[in-house]
């Protein structure tokens, strides 16, 4: 009996690795996307994500395409174009994921449970087949959430970079323009000497649109559009206005930089302010109850020894 179930494991561990193997291997494949230019660019996408796009085919594109889905679609690519992950994955792709997730992962810890306990009372497997299905569900509800936490996560750290180095790139921005250089000059320098980060991606896409025949207003409308924050908003509502004006664009930069830098300090100093109320949860679950074991616990072992209670 023991040799039956030890044998039935490993072959489980085996089958199991197997299949990782195999997923692994698949997502090798999907790295990688056909741009329109016909190039190919690596996905820089999280591993787990790469590892349930290959699973993605078995939900057919016909039935993410239904016009059920059109609200959700819509949605997914804003997230997908603000968190930079536009043309690298497909809005259909995190539908799928969204209901392959829960039932391929609900399915895998139910056939795990199945298989750690094959020889048991029927009473108890009655038991442990009741608590499978509540866990199959819990885990359906919790998992479906993954794609869109992950995406939402992304557009936020996207946002935060943004917010970091905006004020700076303004400044260096503003100096340009003052020092005799023209707006698209003025970017193209700062492209060239700072490092690649959300915002310089987002510069260089607007000097390439610029480029290609677009107009300036064309180019940050889209950029306000893609970036979807508060703070590009500003910035270009204030070039845009600054040109209908007839004015200089220095001026408007320096004041949209010290009106950020302002909100960015008024944001830390909100989370600062906020930090007791979040330390409140931690503190009363894990850490007092950690330190009044400690204290009580010498104590409440002599009584007890003594007869005290």
């Amino acid at each position: 009996m023991d040799w039956e179930i030890i044998l039935s494991s490993l072959m489980l561990f085996i089958a199991a690795m197997v299949f990782m193997a195999a997923v692994a291997r698949a997502a090798k494949h999907v790295s990688y996307v056909t741009l329109a230019d016909g190039r190919r660019q690596e996905r820089s996408l999280p591993m787990s994500i790469r590892m349930m796009l290959p699973f993605c085919i078995f939900i057919p594109r016909a039935f993410t395409d239904l016009h059920a889905f059109e609200d959700s679609r819509q949605r997914i690519n804003r997230r997908l174009v603000s968190g930079g992950y536009e043309g690298l994955i497909q809005p259909h792709e995190i539908i799928a994921m969204r209901l392959l997730m829960p039932l391929g992962l609900g399915l895998l810890v139910c056939v795990l449970l199945h298989f750690s306990f094959p020889h048991m009372p029927a009473t108890i497997g009655q038991g442990l087949a009741e608590r499978q299905y509540i866990l199959f569900a819990i885990i359906l509800i919790l998992f479906g959430f993954l794609p869109d936490t992950w995406l939402k996560k992304s557009v936020r750290r996207r946002h935060r970079s943004i917010e970091r180095s905006l004020p700076f790139v303004l400044d260096l921005l503003t100096l340009s323009v003052e020092s005799g250089l023209d707006f698209m000059s003025g970017i193209h320098r700062i492209i060239e000497h700072r490092e690649i980060d959300p915002l310089g991606e987002e510069l260089i896409r607007v000097f390439r649109e610029i480029q290609v025949g677009r107009t300036r207003k064309e180019a940050l409308k889209n950029l306000a559009t893609r970036v979807d924050h508060v703070d590009i908003r500003a910035v270009t509502s204030a070039l845009l206005q600054a040109d209908e004006l007839g004015t200089g664009i220095g001026h408007a930069l320096r004041i949209q930089a010290d009106q950020i830098r302002t909100k960015r300090f008024q944001r830390a100093e909100k989370a600062g302010n906020e930090a007791p109320v979040k330390l409140l949860f931690p503190l009363t679950a894990f850490i007092f109850p950690a330190v009044f074991l400690v204290l009580l616990g010498p104590v409440i072992l002599q009584m007890l020894q003594r007869g005290g209670f």
